[in-house]
C-alpha cells in the first residue's frame, strides 16, 4: 500500500468514527427513529448521500456503533481483570474500568438502553452475546469471593452493579472537584454491592 493509500484509508476511519460520535449524540438526544442520514452527515461536515461511502444505512450506523462499544468494553474488562492480582482487586479494577465508561461515554449509555430495538435481529443478537460475555468476565471473579452463591447470583450482583452504574451518569454534571466526589461515591457503592457478605480475598 502506498502512502497516498495509507492515508486515504485513514481518512475514511477517521471520518467512520465521526460518523460514529455523531450517531450517538443525535440518537441520544433525539431518539434513532428522529434522526436523518442527512442529520449524520450534517454533523460531521459532508451530504447525507457521503454517509453512504461509509454505512449502508442509518441501522447499520446504530449497529456498528453497538457492536464496536460492547467489543471494546468486553476487551477492556479480559485486560483489567487480567492484570491484578486476586478476585477483589479485579473487580475494584472492573467496576473503576466501567466507571470511566458511564462517565465518558454518557451518550452511548442512553442510546444503548433505548435504541436496541432497532437493530437488526442478528446484529441484536451479536450485541447481546458481547454484553453477556462482559456480564460474565465479572460473574467469574464474584464466584471466588463468593464460592457459597450459585452462578446466578453472580449474574445477578453484575447486574445490579452495572445498572447502578449506568443510570448516575447524568446527575454527574457539576464542578471538577464536585465530580470527582461523585465518581469515588459511586465506585464505592457498586464495589459494596459487588462485595457485600464475602471477606477480601
Amino acid at each position: 500500500m502506498t502512502s497516498e493509500q495509507t492515508a486515504r484509508a485513514a481518512a475514511k476511519a477517521d471520518r467512520r468514527q465521526s460518523l460514529l460520535a455523531a450517531a450517538a449524540r443525535l440518537f441520544a438526544d433525539r431518539g434513532f427513529t428522529s434522526v436523518r442520514l442527512e442529520d449524520l452527515g450534517a454533523a460531521c461536515g459532508v451530504s447525507g448521500p457521503a454517509v453512504y461511502r461509509h454505512f449502508p444505512g442509518k441501522t447499520a450506523v446504530l449497529g456498528e456503533l453497538l457492536l464496536q462499544v460492547s467489543q471494546d468494553l468486553l476487551d477492556g474488562a479480559h485486560r483489567v481483570a487480567g492484570s491484578e492480582d486476586g478476585a477483589q482487586a479485579a473487580l475494584t479494577a472492573l467496576v473503576r474500568f466501567q466507571t470511566d465508561f458511564a462517565l465518558s461515554h454518557r451518550d452511548v449509555i442512553a442510546v444503548q438502553g433505548r435504541e436496541m430495538r432497532h437493530l437488526e435481529p442478528d446484529v441484536r443478537a451479536e450485541v447481546v452475546r458481547l454484553q453477556r460475555d462482559y456480564i460474565e468476565v465479572w460473574a467469574g471473579q464474584l464466584e471466588l469471593l463468593h464460592p457459597d452463591e450459585d452462578h446466578g447470583t453472580a449474574v445477578f450482583r453484575t447486574q445490579a452493579a452495572l445498572g447502578l452504574v449506568n443510570s448516575t451518569p447524568h446527575s454527574v454534571r457539576r464542578s471538577p472537584s464536585e465530580q470527582r466526589g461523585r465518581r469515588t461515591l459511586l465506585e464505592g457503592m457498586a464495589l459494596s454491592a459487588l462485595l457485600a457478605g464475602s471477606e477480601a480475598r
